[in-house]
């Protein structure tokens, strides 16, 4: 095993064995019933002047980042794999192969971030860490446990990979990697329980005494949502990354043969980014409304207090993402012989993506000076202000997600001819899904307006509904109509270079917004370690300022990026060092 990973066991030993941070007391049941700790100012550990929360808050997303992409990409991999195994074609074993050796470059820097981590949680907050361990108990050497497991069974999918590659053989191989994604989202799962438990604890009295049993703690009310949405943002971010590694490659090959495969690899890896994408903002949806229903004051701490304006960044960011998929699809249309005949509908799809981004980040309460409300005649522009509420937000993101589907179905369809007898009836079909869903998300909007507003939050969902509708009929009628079709030739490596970035503002948005929605999702906390059971008593117990959250996230985001490029780069040059090597041999 490798020393980061000695290192992180080392680190989950010392958390569960010191007697300090676990509160041993003679009599366990005293133990127990013993509420949360209160501790001073003086109680937490300054050294040298240093920022502890900074430190903290540096390790935990940098750790995230890394973890996101190395629980991800094994899950697409083995589903790669599978593919390999029904069409016969090695291109997807290989590509699969590819994933993780990404991955295994990645794993061992996940391993040493996570017990810095660890070490500095137990150094700047030994109390909260104590508290934490006496709630889950045994369920963080389980959590160990898991670790070394995944760590295991990693290195054997990964090696084992040509011993196991054909025959049943390959079922065997297949079967270590459903156990390693197995593990890899249990691990996920029981990470989530702590982080959910500090903002919703349950199993616990109102002093913080644990009354329940560890699984009322860990099904808190905010750790399905939770865990859902982390599962789907990991997807798609993991998709984005592996993405700027296909566009990496594809850039700095010379050989046609491996810019194709790369521009394959590109392909896929933007295909998954998006299919995880499009649900994320339902399954961001349904976390807010069970913050809302958990707290009140949480609810309006993230959406009209001074967390407000950053979910205008957040709409700049993600209609960066929207725009950089939808160009790099636009841009594929040039890899078949019959794209352009689909290249006139793009600039339709533009006009509406650009539209809806202008819609989301329009702000309803604008950051004015008091001579500047004096002219404009108060805080809401008269004609701009109805687009900064939640109807008209709604609308815009439902109409973006459509159509960048749209985008994706025109180039899917640009290498097929359907030979089914009703395929004109199908494409009918299709059309009518696209206008009837259109018109319904857009009235349903309307309606968002007109209604009362505790009903607004309900007008959303016939747009859900909606957009899913078309996205699944869709999908259903293409795998019918396109059965059989003919193929039309797929000119991969037929892209321009300036396409291949839209696959880097992807990694780099994804990442800058999940730095930003990590910094939301502790700051709803305000000045509680366990919310309203345990007090933030340290000199740093405010919500940093957006000016500061800002330069720490960028840091945090810059330093990932860096990280990823050395992967990268590593990758490449042990390809060049093989290269060499089998041609002097």
């Amino acid at each position: 095993m490798k020393l980061s990973h000695m290192l992180a066991l080392f680190a989950a030993f010392v958390l569960l064995a010191s007697p300090d941070l676990v509160f041993a007391a003679a009599d366990e049941a005293a133990a127990v019933l013993e509420g949360a700790p209160k501790p001073s100012r003086l109680d937490y550990p300054l050294i040298g002047g240093v920022s502890g929360r900074t430190v903290v808050w540096s390790a935990a997303q940098m750790h995230l980042f890394l973890a996101a992409f190395v629980l991800a990409v094994p899950l697409f991999a083995i589903a790669t794999e599978f593919m390999s195994v029904v069409t016969g074609d090695d291109r997807f074993d290989n590509m699969a192969r590819e994933f993780m050796k990404i991955t295994m470059a990645a794993y061992s820097l996940t391993a040493l971030v996570g017990g810095g981590l660890l070490l500095s949680l137990l150094v700047f907050y030994p109390h909260l860490m104590g508290y934490l361990v006496k709630v889950f108990r045994g369920q963080m050497l389980i959590y160990a446990m898991l670790f070394g497991l995944e760590s295991i069974t990693l290195y054997v999918y990964f090696y084992s990979w040509d011993a196991l590659r054909r025959g049943n053989r390959k079922w065997y191989h297949m079967s270590i990697g459903l156990l390693l994604n197995t593990v890899g989202l249990t691990l996920m799962f029981i990470a989530n329980a702590w982080v959910s438990f500090m903002m919703s604890p349950a199993g616990v009295d109102p002093t913080g005494a644990v009354t329940g049993t560890v699984w009322e703690a860990t099904r808190n009310p905010l750790w399905n949502p939770l865990n859902l949405h982390r599962f789907l943002a990991n997807i798609a971010y993991g998709g984005a990354i592996v993405g700027g590694y296909a566009a990496y490659m594809f850039l700095a090959e010379k050989d046609p043969e491996k810019k194709a495969h790369y521009d394959w690899m590109g392909y896929t890896s933007n295909f998954i980014a998006i299919l995880g994408f499009i649900p994320l903002p339902f399954a961001g949806y349904w976390l807010m409304a069970e913050i809302y229903a958990y707290s009140q004051q949480m609810g309006i701490t993230a959406m009209g207090g001074i967390l407000a304006w950053l979910f205008i960044i957040q709409a700049v960011l993600i209609g960066t993402i929207m725009l950089a998929a939808n160009y790099y699809l636009w841009s594929g249309l040039m890899r078949t012989d019959r794209g352009a005949q689909y290249a006139k509908y793009v600039k339709y799809i533009a006009v509406v993506i650009v539209g809806g981004f202008l819609v989301w980040l329009t702000p309803h309460t604008l950051i004015l000076t008091a001579n500047e409300i004096q002219n404009l005649g108060g805080t809401h522009h008269k004609i701009l202000g109805p687009l900064g509420i939640m109807p008209a937000k709604n609308t815009a993101v439902n109409l973006m997600l459509v159509f960048t589907f749209m985008s994706f179905q025109l180039f899917y369809r640009s290498s097929r001819i359907p030979t089914v007898s009703w395929a004109k009836s199908g494409n009918m079909i299709v059309v009518a899904l696209y206008v009837v869903g259109i018109i319904n998300i857009v009235g349903a909007g309307i309606y968002g307006y007109i209604t009362p507003t505790v009903y607004k939050v309900g007008a959303s969902v016939p747009q859900v509904v909606s957009t899913l509708t078309i996205i699944i009929g869709s999908v259903i009628i293409d795998v019918f109509m396109l059965r059989g079709a003919k193929a039309e030739k797929v000119h991969w490596g037929r892209m321009t270079e300036r396409s291949q970035y839209a696959l880097f503002v992807l990694p780099v948005a994804f990442t800058w917004l999940m730095g930003l929605m990590g910094y939301i999702r502790s700051s709803l906390r305000t000045n509680w370690h366990v919310y309203t059971i345990m007090k933030d008593n340290s000199p740093e117990n405010y919500i940093p300022t957006l000016g500061d959250a800002g330069n720490v996230i960028t840091a945090i985001t810059l330093g990932f990026m860096a990280i990823m490029v050395f992967v990268f780069w590593l990758s490449r040059l042990g390809q060049t060092k093989q290269k060499g090597t089998e041609d002097a041999a």
